[in-house]
């Protein structure tokens, strides 16, 4: 499996310093990263779980690489593919996001990751936040502010979603076509989802990311993603402009 879980990890040129890593801020939480292969998780909890983390990643990868060693389409398909019974329960969560979204399930590979520790961590902590290249896991007791990351846009980072803590457990997942290797399709500095499962929220933000090239295209898709099961709330950022569709509580944040 090539880079399964890179996702909007490796920022391009003049954005390669992560400084989304502290777009997500929750006081009293311990802080740690976790790396094994392409994968590198920074995570909150309530105490450290690196250790827990790393076992969890390696689980998810395992099935993952496994799955796609007999299914090479699964890597490869820029299109949903057939729901898989037999398949492990995170590739059954990829195809169905996929297929919710209309893209190739790799799209939510960091999102799946992300949700895969996340979920391993809830029984260890009440309160855990996975950040896997921009896409995040949350559960948490009190409410979050997530910061967006948007590259040259002026609005980078100024602008965030306030989480109450009965939205949680939910994903937080954003796709740029401006900052990062992801193969996207359109121009967009950021388009933010946010949906139940954090799986759906990567796979939706890649779909509808891929269909704006340009302001006039916001509106229709925005409009359009009201129509995708499980998503909650949509954030478009092109330049100065920002378009916002669904349950969102939006506030101004300091990079």
């Amino acid at each position: 499996m090539a880079d399964p879980s890179r996702g909007k990890e490796e920022a391009a040129g003049p954005y390669v310093v992560r400084t989304y890593r502290d777009a997500v801020y929750r006081a009293g939480l311990e802080s740690f990263t976790v790396q094994w292969k392409e994968t590198d998780l920074f995570v909150r909890a309530g105490s450290d779980l690196s250790t827990q983390a790393l076992d969890a990643v390696r689980r998810c990868r395992e099935a993952i690489e496994t799955y796609i060693a007999g299914n090479p389409a699964f890597r490869t398909s820029l299109d949903p593919l057939a729901l898989d019974p037999k398949a492990p329960p995170v590739v059954r969560r990829m195809l169905e996001a996929a297929r919710r979204a209309g893209v190739g399930p790799m799209a939510g590979v960091a999102g799946a990751v992300a949700e895969y520790v996340g979920r391993a961590l809830g029984g260890y902590s009440r309160e855990v936040i996975v950040e896997n290249g921009g896409d995040i896991y949350m559960r948490t007791e009190r409410p979050v502010t997530v910061s967006i990351f948007a590259g040259p846009s002026p609005l980078s980072m100024k602008v965030g979603i306030r989480i109450p803590p009965e939205a949680t457990p939910c994903g937080v997942c954003t796709s740029s076509g401006t900052v990062g290797p992801s193969l996207s399709f359109g121009r967009t500095d950021a388009v933010t989802v946010r949906a139940a499962s954090t799986v759906l929220a990567d796979a939706v933000a890649t779909a509808l990311g891929n269909r704006i090239r340009e302001p006039r295209d916001m509106e229709p898709v925005l409009e359009g993603a009201g129509d995708i099961e499980g998503v909650q709330g949509v954030v478009v950022i092109l330049g100065d402009r920002i378009g916002l569709w669904g349950d969102l509580d939006m506030v101004r944040s300091t990079p």
